[in-house]
């Protein structure tokens, strides 16, 4: 056995252009320096990641016994707070209605900005009781003309829509919410509804949410749970879907029920503004509740798209960690059990432990343990406790529990890019601040597949490849590594891991050529 995994066997014998010395003064070199530096190393390593491991499990685990306990013992958000509809007062009128602001911030929004201005124009609510504040920081002058135009022709239907617009994006999102509530006809607003473009809300969405915020005083934001238009498009929505929905089901409705911290999503939220002032403005954080409403949106459907949003979404909390755990530390606001739990529950184990033990655990120290031997991976710490924790991942979309290992699969692919951003913002690097609009494509990939069949000879576009869209080298390079290890541990391996690693070597290959999610010819 000790032949076998000696230097020599971690390279072919013959190599084009080298000679057996080569071969053999890497092999001593590798023997010499393996037992003393190499595997203590990776022992270490081993034992990091299989703490890691076991501190997610015990988080999902917790989350997995409360969502149980909330399911069948707990009130629906209705009963377990007071809610009443509320109803046009004959003498008073609409003023038994609150004033309520809804923002709809943009960039370049070509695609979807007719839906949200539509669904955010259809909302039941009493005219002279609503204000729709479109936010528009687009650069492209020709949409802005056509954002602009139909702000008018709501208006002109006598909708309270006003088209707001800034000198600079300074702040991105966050800045243009902030600006947006300067303004002198927002004054009197009680409450603001945040709608990314892309979002489409129900006509009834504020009858069931506002009731939340006027009856109950301590509650400062309703978030509503996401449901999506285009999950069945491809199978790169559908994995998104799967991951969204354990966020929505299961972490949001804990965090809620127990009166624990969980983050705003951004958007498809209902804010008390007094809490927003209390907070210091969107620049801070704060307690929050949610409810079981949705409201439909759009995924990402290219590849290119989804890697800009999960950096986004990687690099923002754990940027915000960094700048906000001695905050949280030192005030005095807060109990010792919550300030424990946003520290060590929501920020560093769901946000930062998360995204690393699955891409260094999986895709880099597991496999070069194959290549070592001697160093000892229990079979509870590489597959049972995994196994765990992703059928308890899988609990929040049953209907694609059939995709379940290829997510798998698909997720260890995407912990690379999240480890990457994540520590872009823990050190707060260079791309830390970074804020790339995610493309929207609408309903125009659908109108053009029900174009193609209507029409017997539809029309050929040109199809330009765009190699630095579509090929992704570190993906590329991944496929080549441990298509390497698979294939020395089929031949000297002891434990069989090859079948997974051959599959992710599959996974890591299809990224890295681009092919999956929705392609979009260039003309």
């Amino acid at each position: 056995m000790a032949e076998l995994v000696s230097g020599e066997n971690l390279i072919p014998e013959h190599i084009p252009g080298s000679t057996i010395d080569l071969v053999t003064e890497f092999g001593i070199l590798w023997d010499f320096i393996k037992m003393p530096l190499v595997v203590p190393l990776l022992q270490l390593a081993v034992n990091i990641c299989l703490a890691m491991t076991v501190m997610l499990f015990i988080e999902r685990l917790y989350m997995g016994v409360v969502i149980i306990l909330v399911k069948l013992f707990w009130k629906k958000p209705e009963k377990r707070y007071k809610w009443e509809p509320i109803r046009e007062d004959m003498e008073a009128g609409n003023t038994s209605f609150p004033k309520v602001l809804i923002q709809i911030p943009m960039f370049n929004e070509k695609e979807v900005y007719k839906i949200s201005i539509g669904a955010a124009s259809n909302l039941a609510w009493p005219a002279d009781r609503l204000v729709i504040q479109v936010l528009d920081d687009s650069t492209d002058h020709n949409i802005k003309d056509m954002i602009e135009k139909e702000c008018e022709r709501w208006a002109s239907k006598g909708v309270n829509i006003w088209y707001q617009i800034r000198e600079n994006r300074g702040g991105y999102k966050a800045g243009a919410l902030k600006d947006g509530l300067t303004h002198d006809y927002v004054k009197d607003c009680k409450y603001v509804t945040i709608f990314d473009a892309d979002f489409r809300p129900e006509p009834d969405f504020l009858q069931r949410a506002i009731p939340f915020l006027e009856f109950n005083p301590k509650i400062a934001l309703v978030q509503a749970r996401w449901r999506f238009v285009n999950s069945d498009e491809c199978l790169l929505t559908r994995m998104q879907e799967m991951s969204l929905d354990y966020h929505f089901t299961v972490e949001q409705e804990v965090g809620s029920a127990t009166h624990a911290f969980f983050g705003f999503n951004g958007t498809g939220g209902v804010w008390r503004i007094a809490a927003i002032n209390d907070a210091g403005g969107w620049k801070d954080r704060t307690t929050v509740e949610d409810m079981d409403l949705a409201v439909k949106s759009e995924l990402p459907s290219t590849f290119k798209a989804f890697r800009f949003q999960q950096h986004r979404w990687s690099c923002g909390p754990a940027n915000l960690f960094r700048k906000m755990v001695l905050e949280i530390i030192r005030t005095k606001k807060v109990t010792l059990w919550k300030k424990v739990y946003v520290i060590y529950s929501f920020f560093f184990v769901r946000k930062i432990i998360a995204h690393m033990v699955t891409f260094f655990f999986f895709c880099v120290v597991l496999p070069i343990t194959i290549l070592v031997p001697e160093v000892e991976v229990p079979a509870w710490g590489a597959i049972y406790i995994p196994c765990i924790i992703t059928t308890l991942n899988s609990v929040g979309t049953p209907r694609s529990f059939h995709l379940l290992f290829y997510w798998i699969l698909f997720e260890n692919v995407m912990s690379l890019h999240r480890t990457k951003a994540t520590f872009i913002g823990l050190l707060d690097a260079k791309r830390s601040n970074e804020w790339v609009v995610t493309e929207k494509l609408g309903d125009s990939v659908k109108n053009n597949r029900l174009n193609s069949k209507r029409n017997f000879m539809p029309t050929l576009k040109k199809f330009k490849f765009n190699f630095g869209d579509r090929i992704q080298f570190t993906e590329l390079g991944f496929a080549a590594f441990l298509f390497y290890v698979g294939c020395y541990d089929f031949m000297y391996g002891r434990n069989n891991y090859f079948i997974y690693i051959f599959l992710q070597v599959i996974t890591f290959l299809i990224i890295g050529v681009g092919y999956i999610g929705t392609v979009v010819p260039s003309t």
